[in-house]
Order: structure tokens, then C-alpha cells, then sequence
């Protein structure tokens, strides 16, 4: 495994990060889709095909593949300490308000000897009656009708989200949503424990207050990097992130450009609506374009404090001064306003670049596809009836660890 290296969205990838859905797709009912961010409930058995086929287009690519669940054993294979303590800390994130239960769950997780086996169950959502010594003890459980005693993690598929590879180093986000704030803790122990990612630079941390998630950040260049301000990351952390990258720690970031997307479900982040496709190219839904309002921050000279400047120059014009080239944003749906809604709502601004000019994408938005052609990207489609249920595409479903310099 080779270390940390995303200094480009663009540039030839070498090791990916993936997470193939499982049990807790199975867990998704339909009275509980909403507050577990699902719209539908994808069938699992095709989607693990059409996500083994995600991962084949990357191997195809001569991409290395590794897997969440994969790396987590092994940082938690270091010690039985540090196994002991993901357990315990666990439980607490996952809001157990009664102590007996707690210690309930503390021995049946303790009990799972097989430590992948432990760290996909606490991913799938621990059911009631898995728990043979669980009984009625409280109030509430004689009152509630939930049948998990730990809520699974259908979002997980998503792990661009929980944690964003930036330079040589991670911001540890702060999700917005408390469902899936408990996704981040696999990335504290990867960082934290790891022997090959330990002692990673922190550009973020989980137990900020304010929310970050990764859909929302772009890496342009070694100089520069761009966030959304959306429905899912606020402003102030945007700042933070700022503080840390340009002036706290030492990178080569000198410029934080961001990007304000309307607050909506619709979009959620920067990457629903604008991917970099190539050197020069990017991939826009022209309905965002015409609201997008840009600020650039850069570090003050004389103190330790931001410099926040509002942009006036359409998105092209500055994406040309912080790339050096002549920029070309390519519609998503091409001109047609229904086909850009349609195909904006199905990912089709959502590609992942396994090397400049070639992506990968969804085979259902076509005409966004033809579009990407036409203009000379390479684009390899993967199927996804079941995977873009959930509301993300190939972008969403990757965080490249490790890819060339441009």
C-alpha cells in the first residue's frame, strides 16, 4: 500500500478507496428511509454486482483497490487495546442512553472474535433480537418499536463523505446529519492506529462543531483547493479547514476557493454539480451556474487570519487563473433543461477521473455521457439502477488515497 498523495483531481490514480454495500442496505425499511437519507431502498444483491463492477472498471485502470472495512481491521488488529477502545467508543457514539444495555452490547461485541466480522457488524446495525442476553429492561424499550439496538449504516458505500484525502494529508469531517456523524470514526481509527496511514496530517477533525463532508471538496492543484458551501457543509467550517491548510500546518496550499451551491437536497454537495473532467475541463449543471457566487481566501501577509475576498469573474475566467489554462465547463444533460434536471438528479455531473480526459459514470445518464465524448473524454459507464438509489454517484463512491502528479 502506498501513502497519501491527491494533489489533482485529475491525475493518474493508483490506489482507491471503496466500500462495497452489505448487510446494512438489508437494514433499510421503508419506515425509516428518511432519517437514514434514502429515498428507496436499493436491492443488495444487484448492487453488489453493479458496485463489483465499480470496482472492476478501477482494476481494468490498473487503479489499486482497498477496502474501509479492510483497512479499519487492520488498525484495530494493532492491539487488543485499541480494539477494546473502538468498542467502547462505539457504543457511546451510538447513543445508548441506558448503562445495562451498554454493557450488553460491550460483551456481544467483545464476544465477535473475528475482528472484520466485528467491524462490518457495527457498520450493518446490530438488530434486537441478535442479542440473546438483551431483554426489556427501560421505559423506552417497552414503549419502542425500532428494532435495532444500534442503527445501521446505509451510507456507507459513500466514503467520499466521511473523510477527504487532501495533499499528503485528511480533514476528518463533521458530518451534518447525526446519522451519519457514527461514519467517521472508522476514519479516526485508520489515521489514528493504521501502520501504514497512521500519523497522518489533520486538516480537520470529527469533533468540530461545525459541518464538513467530502462531496464538497475539490482538490484543483498543489496550490489550491476548492470547497462548497451546501446543504451539508457550513461556512465556518469551511474557515477552519482554511486556517489549518493555509496558515497552521505546513502545506503547499495557498488558495482556498468556495463555491455557494443552494442549501437543497437536490444538490447536497459541490460534486452533484461540478466535477473537474480533464486539465481544462469541467462538468457543470447550468442551473447552479447562474445562482454560484464565489469567494477566494488566502492568507494574510502581515498576521495569522484569512484574507476573504468575494470573486466577480464568471466560474470560467477563474478557474483559468488558478489552472493556467482555457477552461471549458461541459453541460450536464447537454442544453436541454429537463435532460440536465433528469441526469443532474442521477449523478451525471458525479465522474471520478482515473486519469486526465477518462472517467468513470453511470451508463444512465447518456446523453450527459454522449456530451462528455463529444468534447473528447474517454468515459467508462458502469451500471447502477441500485447503486444511484442511494442518491450518489461514481465520485460519490470513491476517495482516491494516492494518485500521480500532474
Amino acid at each position: 500500500m502506498d501513502k497519501l498523495n491527491v494533489f489533482s483531481e485529475i491525475g493518474r490514480l493508483k490506489t482507491v478507496l471503496l466500500h462495497e454495500p452489505s448487510e446494512e442496505l438489508d437494514n433499510l425499511t421503508p419506515k425509516y428511509l428518511q432519517e437514514l437519507l434514502f429515498d428507496d431502498i436499493p436491492w443488495l444483491p444487484l448492487a453488489k454486482k453493479e458496485h463489483q463492477a465499480f470496482r472492476d472498471a478501477f482494476i481494468n485502470a490498473n487503479v489499486k483497490v482497498v477496502y474501509l472495512s479492510d483497512l479499519v481491521t487492520e488498525a484495530l488488529d494493532t492491539s487488543l487495546d485499541v480494539r477494546n477502545e473502538f468498542i467502547h467508543e462505539f457504543i457511546q457514539e451510538a447513543d445508548i442512553k441506558n448503562d445495562d444495555l451498554s454493557l450488553i452490547l460491550e460483551k456481544y461485541l467483545k464476544s465477535i472474535k473475528d475482528t472484520k466480522t466485528l467491524v462490518k457488524k457495527t457498520m450493518s446495525g446490530i438488530k434486537k433480537t441478535e442479542v440473546k442476553s438483551y431483554s426489556l429492561k427501560s421505559l423506552a424499550d417497552y414503549i419502542g418499536e425500532y428494532p435495532f439496538l444500534t442503527d445501521p449504516m446505509p451510507n456507507l458505500y459513500f466514503t467520499r463523505d466521511p473523510f477527504s484525502i487532501i495533499g499528503c494529508g485528511v480533514s476528518l469531517n463533521k458530518m451534518y446529519s447525526s446519522v451519519r456523524s457514527r461514519e467517521t470514526i472508522y476514519g479516526k481509527y485508520i489515521f489514528k492506529y493504521h501502520p501504514i496511514y497512521k500519523n497522518t496530517p489533520l486538516y480537520f477533525n470529527r469533533e468540530n462543531k461545525a459541518n464538513i463532508e467530502g462531496g464538497d471538496i475539490l482538490v484543483l492543484n498543489k496550490e489550491t483547493i476548492i470547497v462548497g458551501v451546501s446543504q451539508r457543509t457550513s461556512p465556518s467550517a469551511v474557515e477552519v479547514l482554511a486556517k489549518n491548510i493555509l496558515i497552521k500546518q505546513n502545506t503547499s496550499f495557498k488558495n482556498v476557493l468556495v463555491f455557494t451551491i443552494p442549501n437543497h437536497r437536490t444538490f447536497m454537495h459541490l460534486d452533484t454539480i461540478f466535477t473537474q473532467v480533464d486539465i481544462d475541463k469541467f462538468t457543470i449543471h447550468k442551473e447552479c451556474y447562474k445562482t454560484l457566487k464565489i469567494f477566494i481566501l488566502t492568507k494574510s501577509p502581515t498576521k495569522d487570519s484569512l484574507i476573504i475576498k468575494k470573486e466577480t469573474l464568471p466560474l470560467e475566467k477563474v478557474l483559468e487563473r488558478y489552472t493556467g489554462n482555457k477552461v471549458t465547463l461541459i453541460p450536464c444533460g447537454g442544453d436541454d433543461s429537463v435532460s440536465a434536471d433528469r441526469e443532474q438528479w442521477s449523478d451525471g455531473s458525479n465522474t471520478i477521473c482515473i486519469a486526465p480526459g477518462e472517467v468513470i459514470a453511470y451508463e444512465r445518464n447518456y446523453i450527459t455521457n454522449k456530451v462528455l465524448e463529444s468534447y473528447g473524454i474517454k468515459v467508462y459507464t458502469i451500471p447502477s439502477s441500485e447503486l444511484s438509489r442511494g442518491r450518489g454517484g461514481p465520485r460519490c463512491m470513491s476517495m482516491p488515497l494516492e494518485r500521480e502528479n500532474i
